[in-house]
């Protein structure tokens, strides 16, 4: 990936270059009007080194190059939601939200934006702003990414306490990718907020079957759960296999000192 990047950006160098180089025999520079195809693909080059930056962790270089995409095509709304993904990380969040706030001005049925602007608000805790974010998302015709929004929408829910409503949105996102660990663990834990052990066990344990899938917070959710439904022995069972497959974790410690309700 890194390498076919790298390979695009020297192209698109050659191009400018050779395109520098261009005279006229009619005794002066002909005045050339600047091209916006031309403009266009200069900030998507900016945004995938923006990106590439930020997946790096590398913010404040990342944060320039969308500066960089933003002088070539100032209305590019991916470059607005790129900034405020980046603001965001970096905990600068009126700064964040000015920018998810303008790619929306600038592309209102954009559900990338939505969804990204809605996990923002989640993340400050304005939950209503933020569901109603994901359900704009949602709504939209022909939207790709339901089962992404939908599964960021329950957690949020379950994080406000709106249990019955976290359970319903992750029902759904559960249905469009029933293969999703994510999903299937959240729904999990959300059935056992309501007491529904027996339903939140057959959830955590398509998980818990799948060696490459457990974890430490799959294998801590079953204790949680055999605990509640007074199944002692398979408390200990999954206590063992907690206890010898990450026995550094903060679940083991919690496990060991009886804290199940933390």
């Amino acid at each position: 990936m890194t390498r076919r990047l790298l390979a695009g950006v020297t192209a698109w160098l050659a191009v400018l270059l050779l395109a520098g180089c261009v005279s006229t025999t009619t005794g002066g520079p002909a005045r050339v009007e600047p091209d916006p195809a031309d403009a266009d693909k200069r900030a998507r080059v900016r945004l995938e080194l923006a990106g590439l930056y930020l997946g790096r962790g590398q913010t404040e270089t990342a944060l320039g190059e969308v500066d960089r995409a933003i002088a070539a095509k100032a209305d590019l709304p991916e470059a607005y939601n790129l900034r405020g993904l980046i603001y965001a990380t970096q905990g600068n969040l009126a700064q964040a939200e000015q920018s998810f706030q303008r790619a929306l001005q600038l592309a209102p049925g954009n559900g990338d934006v939505m969804h990204n602007y809605g996990w923002f608000l989640c993340q400050q805790r304005r939950w209503a702003d933020a569901d109603a974010q994901f359900s704009a998302a949602l709504a939209l015709p022909q939207y790709r990414d339901a089962m992404r929004t939908l599964l960021a929408q329950g957690v949020c829910q379950a994080r406000a306490g709106h249990w019955a409503d976290a359970e319903r949105t992750l029902s759904r996102s559960y249905e469009l990718d029933p293969g999703n660990p994510v999903t299937a663990y959240n729904l999990s834990e959300v059935l056992m907020r309501r007491g529904e052990l027996e339903r939140a066990r057959f959830y955590i344990a398509r998980i818990n079957s799948q060696p490459e899938l457990s974890s430490a917070q799959s294998l801590w959710l079953a204790v949680r759960i055999e605990r509640r439904l007074g199944n002692l022995q398979a408390v200990q069972d999954f206590g063992r296999k907690l206890q010898e497959r990450y026995p550094e974790s903060n679940e083991v410690l919690l496990y060991e000192r009886g804290r199940f309700d933390d």
